[in-house]
């Protein structure tokens, strides 16, 4: 480890010359070294250590780091508009800080979330500097990835993301009023007052994010998908089973494995969006589980930005960790599990009983029915899983216990039960309102009666008349379920307020549509033709590579 430099503030000019601040941290040694570059709008000096080692950690480790503030945050000039100017500004900065002093001439870009988001950026036009980045929990496709999943707004963490955007943005321009009402809204989300971030924040970027509730050409020339499709660049992938972002960072590292010509390494552990340690929610998933990123990406940036043979090449690309094992499982690519199917079967009364709705691998031939009843002044309640606040897993057997929500159980396993990739539901149902939702939460049950969440997943539908399977996408997840242990499907009509809450023609986006929401009720169909069911990614019959945690992750 070598010895760093106090830190230095240095500035840039974009080329439309405005002015862009940031810290550097140096290695206190003679020769030159790679930059790791991080474009952040929160304020540099935070560094985004809520999830990394702080930059001197990275700069005793042989690297001159830089930290700095986007367009129109921090100390840097110039008006913040959400992710508009990252590709040239990603660009310039990318060359700026290839010709610091003590530079190599060679960049790598580190980060996740927002500072992800602009290492994508960055890449669109390739900067023959920029020679590999790490992004991590991000959204390749801005609709389906980050504002919306199956096509209902995720209301709670774009509320609080742009709650606390804005919040900065008046404490920069100095407006007291405002910056004091929105902090306060920031600690206790105004979901009453839906109409909070148009009075205090009417520029927001969330009121376009409403506004474009369809994927249309707003997303299109918005999300780095489309303006990556020419990119190869060496990228180490960085996801959590319990991140709101997950679809996006597995959307990326399948498109890039499938085309690129440089390595793609890819790593998921038990982690929410942030922190990335051992417990998330109310499980603790042992030492394992504690973030190995750090070590691992300087391990990346030897191999990529020194030419240091790390022996990362030779080992498996796919690293996911096992949630009930708490083992890392490494594959040599994304597992293709087989499906297996378990059918919903019921007595009527799923609604009321536990005892009434049954998983089984087997399909009934009788056809019945349960009926679900959506009351919008009582919404099921969002807990944990991927899209509340907080993230994670939680006993929820006092949520299943509601009448408004449907259960189906399963016998306790003869055998453990590996699943390792999609889950999905398909659920044939019918509604009495043009338009409803579903939710489906799939979790194990303990012999003492606890249930823990495991995944889940939403839709937004718009044709409650039609008798369809409607398919429902849950998280993707990497989990062995103990024999002796049994499997839930829990359906509902709403997760509020992780999601925006249907009033039955759609979603309920301000006080007026809440005012008009309607009950709605659900028929779900079991048994008999085109039985609902859920198709589980059954991972016994994969080979599972079990690589030591010191080795691998060293």
């Amino acid at each position: 480890m070598l010895k760093v430099l106090p830190k230095q503030t240095a500035s840039m000019h974009t080329r439309d010359r405005v002015r862009l601040d940031a810290d550097i941290y140096r290695p206190d040694a003679d020769g030159e070294f790679p930059v790791l570059l991080m474009r952040q709008p929160y304020g540099r000096a935070i560094a985004s250590t809520v999830v990394y080692a702080h930059p001197t950690w990275y700069a005793a480790h042989g690297y001159i780091v830089v930290i700095q503030d986007v367009r129109g945050r921090g100390t840097s000039e110039g008006e913040f508009q959400l992710f508009t100017h990252e590709i040239t500004d990603g660009e310039d900065a990318v060359n700026w800080a290839a010709n610091l002093p003590s530079s190599n001439g060679k960049v790598g870009m580190y980060g996740f979330s927002y500072q992800g988001m602009t290492q994508l950026y960055a890449a669109v036009n390739q900067p023959s500097a920029l020679t590999t980045i790490c992004p991590a929990m991000i959204g390749y496709d801005l609709y389906t990835d980050w504002a919306y999943e199956g096509g209902a707004f995720c209301l709670q963490t774009n509320l609080a993301w742009a709650i606390q955007l804005a919040t900065e943005s008046a404490r920069l321009r100095g407006d007291k009023t405002a910056y004091q009402a929105l902090f306060a809204a920031s600690r206790n989300l105004p979901l009453t007052n839906l109409e909070i971030l148009q009075q205090l924040a009417p520029d927001s970027f969330y009121h376009e994010w409403l506004a474009h509730s369809q994927p249309d050409a707003y997303w299109e020339k918005l999300s780095p998908k489309q303006h990556l499709q020419s990119v190869d660049l060496p990228m180490f992938h960085i996801g959590g089973w319990f991140d709101t972002y997950l679809r996006g960072t597995l959307h990326l590292y399948q498109d890039m494995a499938a085309r690129s010509t440089t390595p793609q390494h890819l790593l998921v552990g038990p982690w929410a969006h942030l922190p990335w340690g051992r417990k998330v929610g109310e499980i603790d998933f042992g030492i394992k589980a504690a973030s190995p990123v750090d070590k691992m990406q300087v391990r990346w940036f030897d191999q990529f930005l020194k030419g240091e043979n790390t022996g990362l090449l030779d080992e498996s690309p796919v690293c996911l960790f096992e949630m009930g094992s708490n083992l890392w499982r490494t594959f040599s690519n994304l597992p293709t599990p087989t499906d297996k199917s378990y059918f919903l079967s019921t007595s009527g009364l799923a609604s009321i009983r536990e005892d009434s709705g049954t998983l089984t691998t087997q399909s009934s031939e009788l056809s019945t029915h349960d009926y679900l009843v959506h009351d919008p002044w009582r919404p099921v309640p969002a807990l944990g899983g991927h899209a509340a606040i907080p993230a994670g897993v939680f006993e929820r057997s006092h949520i299943d216990c509601r009448c408004d929500i449907l259960t189906y159980t399963s016998e306790p396993l003869v055998e453990n039960l590996h699943l390792a990739g999609d889950v999905v539901a398909k659920i044939s149902c019918t509604a009495d309102q043009p338009s409803y939702d579903l939710c489906a939460v799939l979790s194990e049950v303990y012999p003492d009666g606890c249930v823990y969440n495991l995944t889940q997943g939403y839709v937004h539908c718009r044709d409650g008349a039609s008798n369809i399977s409607t398919t429902i996408q849950l998280q993707p997840t990497c989990v062995q379920i103990a024999k002796g242990n049994a499997l839930r499907l829990s359906l509902s009509a709403a997760c509020f307020p992780a999601y925006a809450m249907n009033s039955g023609t759609g979603a309920v986006i301000s006080s007026d549509n809440l005012r008009d929401a309607q009950i709605i009720t659900l028929t779900v169909n079991c048994g008999g033709e085109g039985n609902s069911q859920i198709l589980l990614p059954d991972c016994c019959g994969e080979s599972f590579g079990i690589e030591s945690q010191n080795r691998r992750h060293k």
